[in-house]
């Protein structure tokens, strides 16, 4: 990235417990001071409940918006998250399992 390169970013945090308040978001800070850090601008963060439909539209609105979309959330992924294959939806991609990173 050269010093005239303008690249911006949305952090999407997607979770139940974040908007409860059971669990506290820590990653938002971390991840954009790191971002801003290396040049990336972080435009906006949005906090999102675990709705496949919810999570598909926000992705693209965001992606048409900003360079790079990061996605985090609560307390990661469990049996029942939603997250990966929802983003796939959303980027028109198919939905596999790696195996060795299982």
């Amino acid at each position: 990235m050269t010093k005239n390169t303008k690249v911006n970013a949305a952090i999407l945090i997607i979770g139940n417990e974040i908007l409860s308040g059971r669990t506290q978001d820590t990653n938002t800070s971390t991840l954009a001071t790191w971002l801003n850090s290396i040049g990336v601008k972080v435009g906006e963060v949005r906090v999102i409940p675990d709705i496949e439909k919810t999570i598909i539209d926000t992705l693209n609105l965001l992606k048409t918006t900003y360079d790079y979309v990061f996605t985090t959330g609560g307390i990661g992924p469990t049996h029942d998250d939603i997250t990966a294959e929802s983003v796939s939806k959303a980027f028109g991609l198919k939905y596999e399992i790696h195996k060795e990173a299982l």
